[in-house]
């Protein structure tokens, strides 16, 4: 089967998707089967080598996560604002 990337891309595709985690393996491959619209699923799966209920199972996984616009820290967090501290030198 023909895919629509360069063999420079696959490769890199493949070695990235090898790098990651079973959760995060599912999502990639999710949006990448996203990007291809019709059949991408079955392309992105022969591609990288996994099940195309995987893919499927990332799709839902993407499709619930929240939106998380608070960050990571919580308020107040982080490094504070040298005009906050006055004896702070920077």
């Amino acid at each position: 089967m023909s895919f629509p990337y360069k063999t420079s891309i696959e490769k890199s595709m493949k070695k990235f998707y090898g790098s990651l985690s079973e959760k995060d393996k599912r999502r990639y491959a999710a949006i990448e089967s996203e990007k291809l619209s019709h059949g991408g699923v079955n392309s992105i799966s022969d591609l990288l080598g996994c099940d195309p209920k995987t893919i499927r199972r990332g799709q839902k996984e993407l499709s619930e996560l929240e939106q998380d616009t608070a960050g990571i820290r919580q308020p107040g967090g982080g490094r504070k604002k040298s005009y906050l501290s006055p004896n702070i030198k920077e």
